[in-house]
């Protein structure tokens, strides 16, 4: 039986966080990984494999924008070249992880690792005694209830294909699908045919209402529809490819279908109920220094019952890293505060939504102001033929950022100017004030005319 100071459960981003931060500080940490690919669904199947296809398709979108306004001929995206990019960059992430943790003196094992009691790990049955445990198993693709869902690909394997079909059909109206259908749009079949289907009345349900709607305007110019209320029943393969059923009974034809329904806790295996840790749907349930209901278990990243995004995971990795050392050393715990997590919508325009929206500040029946607009006639927009652009920023009574929504070329870097004003305190007026000298003419620049209407 080896003894350890921590466990890391899980090799992705959230577990090498911890594991590498509590090596260093001189605990004997080992990481256990079922996975015969470590380095988890970020490196491998998220978000870096993601922006490969996505910088193609902005250029390839850009292009077609600006053709006639200076571009003679429009750029033509090829998905297996990008795919080919995307595999020079994945395909040596397993090894170079696991020479990482043996380079650094952190233990690695290979196994399928539940617990026997709360302080007992098994891995593939050999038992594993740490102090400490860190649960960061990440999530996979969520199941759909579905006849025939064994025809449905997972968001997994759509990165992989080695080529494009005319008619793709996506299963779900989360972020996933839009983001994937916008490169299927711009890297697929000139001919090409796409659908996102949302069994609820409005797809992207956390984000701004109305900011939703330009973004599936923007997507509907690129021959994506988007249909909601729709619930698929069936999918049946045959010689010509799929045919959906829907609830109504009508059918859809296609050439592929993908689950883009989003990703649920990877947490079934791991028997927490032997371990006495407390879980529910949304994954383990964690306190503000994210350690579970077992006071030597901590939970990290999409396995944990917070927001799925993988800086955030990072930034619970650290916590729980921290917290563990203030453990052991009687030190202070640290917490973690989700107010300002920025999320973003890689689709082109991009979507970048921070804070609150208008929905649920009038729930929660919270004073705002609001400044908006839409269909920007703004030069920066016009030089690059984005006829969609939008954004929505809400202040609250003492006039500070509460929320930001941004629809446009540049929503990362608008966004994450927001966030830090947000962290910061920022109102309003310095957040204007400080916009003024930004680069200009810029997307950065254009924050002024933003705020100018929420100025007191």
């Amino acid at each position: 039986m080896t003894e350890l100071d921590v466990v890391v459960v899980g090799s992705g981003t959230a577990g090498q966080t911890a594991a590498y931060r509590l090596n260093a500080k001189g605990l004997k940490v080992a990481v256990v990984e079922r996975s015969d690919r470590p380095g988890g669904t970020c490196a491998l199947r998220g978000c870096q494999p993601k922006k490969f296809y996505y910088e193609i398709t902005e250029a390839v979108a850009r292009c077609r924008h600006l053709q006639g306004r200076g571009i003679a001929a429009p750029a033509v995206g090829s998905w297996p070249q990008t795919r080919a990019g995307k595999n020079a960059f994945t395909d040596p992430i397993a090894q170079r992880t696991v020479a990482g943790f043996q380079d650094a003196g952190i233990e690695f094992l290979q196994g399928e690792a539940r617990y026997a009691d709360p302080q007992t790990l098994l891995v593939d049955g050999r038992p594993l005694r740490a102090r400490y445990h860190v649960l960061a198993t990440g999530a996979r693709p969520m199941p759909l209830p579905i006849a025939g869902r064994e025809h449905i690909i997972t968001s997994d394997r759509f990165l992989d294909l080695p080529e494009l079909p005319a008619r793709i059909v996506f299963v779900g109206g989360g972020f996933i699908s839009f983001e994937f259908a916008h490169f299927a749009a711009r890297l697929g079949p000139a001919d090409g045919r796409l659908h996102i289907i949302e069994a609820l009345e409005r797809p992207l349900g956390p984000f701004d209402a109305d900011m939703v709607a330009r973004l599936v305007e923007a997507s509907r110019e690129e021959n994506i529809e988007v249909r909601t209320g729709v619930k698929i029943t069936a999918v049946e393969k045959h010689a010509a490819g799929f045919t959906l059923t829907t609830a109504s009974g009508q059918h859809l034809e296609a050439d592929l279908v993908v689950n883009g329904a989003g990703r649920s806790p990877d947490i079934e295996d791991l028997d927490l109920k032997a371990g006495g840790i407390a879980f529910g749907p949304k994954g383990i349930s964690v306190d503000r220094h994210m350690r579970t209901s077992h006071p030597r278990v901590f939970a990290v990243g999409d396995c944990a019952a917070s927001v799925q995004l993988a800086r955030v995971a990072d930034y619970e990795a650290r916590v729980a890293a921290d917290n563990i050392l203030a453990d052991r050393d009687g030190g202070k715990l640290s917490g973690i505060d989700y107010a300002a997590v920025p999320f973003l919508l890689f689709t082109y325009p991009q979507y970048g939504m921070l804070g609150h929206t208008e929905a649920a500040l009038r729930e929660g029946r919270v004073a705002y102001r609001v400044s908006a607009g839409d269909h920007l006639t703004w030069a920066t927009y016009i030089r690059v033929g984005m006829k969609h652009a939008a954004f929505k920023i809400l202040a609250g009574a003492d006039n500070r950022i509460l929320g930001a929504h941004i629809l446009a070329d540049n929503a990362t870097g608008l966004i994450n100017t927001f966030k830090h004003a947000m962290l910061a305190g920022l109102t309003v007026e310095e957040l204007h004030r400080q916009s003024i000298m930004s680069p200009y003419p810029s997307r950065e620049s254009d924050l002024t005319y933003m705020l100018e209407p929420l100025l007191a």
